[in-house]
């Protein structure tokens, strides 16, 4: 792995008071968000851009790549993008935070016009494999080395081997994406763990969208050396309670800085720093070398799986 000298973060919506899923993104405001990020210690990150209409999603993207151009901090700091959606699995729960009417089934044409907005920066695709028929965008993905992983999904083990097959190298956010109340035993949580030396398996690292109890039972079950800490962080990351966005949606962030939806039904993204994560990781036993790698894990790492 390389060498890093600060976190390494592969899920970053926004940070500082700054959307990277707003519309009308500014090269200052993407600039002002790398400062915030470099002054909490983050090297480098993924610039996330979720589910919406197509077109609005390559605006946003577009918006990444002018930015990036412009800002050499943001250049510096963004490594590249990781597109999350809009092949998401859109039934309640499993779509998570994603606009559901959004939502649709993989397809190669729109996936085109996605990383060609993106500029080629895009590293990481998640998309829910049973919304992928015959894996054809997975495996598409993949033979441009681009990692593909899944998320916001209730695929099947079969699907999910089929979709490991045609190069699924990932599973994001792993316990999230998923309905509150799930089968005991057969279950999306169940069926990734069980496939943990073949994929990477991200987590947030929050103590809230999985309890800290459970997270280490999940890096115990899948070992260290298959996962990944994610921040999923928002605008709210870095800044304390209030309101904020994440594209159209209004964030509301209490004194926990557990970030709610308005109607308060679901979580949406993270407001916790990495910082706070390397503390939470060592206050579940993990040793430094562990919480280190989970925290620097460089979007290469992903491709070496396929």
């Amino acid at each position: 792995m390389k060498e890093q000298s600060g976190y390494v973060d592969l899920q970053v919506n926004g940070y500082a008071g700054v959307d990277f899923n707003s519309d009308g993104l500014t090269a200052e405001r993407l600039h002002e968000a790398c400062v915030a990020l470099r002054r909490d210690g983050v090297e480098s990150i993924l610039a996330t851009i979720i589910t919406d209409d197509v077109d609005t999603m390559c605006d946003r993207l577009s918006a990444i790549v002018a930015g990036r151009l412009i800002s050499e901090n943001a250049k510096q700091t963004i490594a590249g993008v990781h597109i999350e959606g809009p092949f998401l699995n859109r039934n309640p729960g499993y779509i998570g935070a994603h606009p559901q009417s959004a939502a649709r089934p993989a397809d190669c044409g729109v996936m085109q016009q996605l990383l060609e907005a993106a500029g080629g920066l895009t590293k990481i695709v998640t998309l829910a494999p049973e919304c992928d028929a015959g894996f054809k965008t997975t495996r598409w993905l993949s033979e441009q080395g681009i990692a593909v992983a899944a998320g916001h999904s209730n695929a099947t083990l079969d699907e999910l081997r089929g979709a490991i097959d045609a190069g699924l190298s990932m599973f994001t956010h792993l316990g999230n994406g998923c309905p509150a109340e799930l089968p005991r035993h057969d279950n999306i949580v169940q069926r990734v763990l069980s496939l943990s030396d073949q994929i990477k398996i991200s987590f947030i690292a929050d103590g809230a969208h999985v309890p800290l109890f459970a997270l280490k039972n999940y890096l115990d079950l899948a070992g260290i050396e298959n996962c990944i800490v994610v921040s999923d962080a928002i605008s709210a990351a870095g800044l304390g309670p209030g309101r904020y966005t994440l594209g159209g949606q209004t964030i509301e962030v209490g004194d926990d800085l557990i970030p709610w939806s308005a109607d308060q039904t679901h979580f949406v993204g993270s407001a916790t720093t990495m910082r706070r994560m390397e503390e939470n990781l060592l206050s579940i036993g993990l040793s430094r070398e562990e919480t280190d790698f989970l925290l620097r894990v460089g979007p290469e790492t992903l491709l070496d799986i396929n």
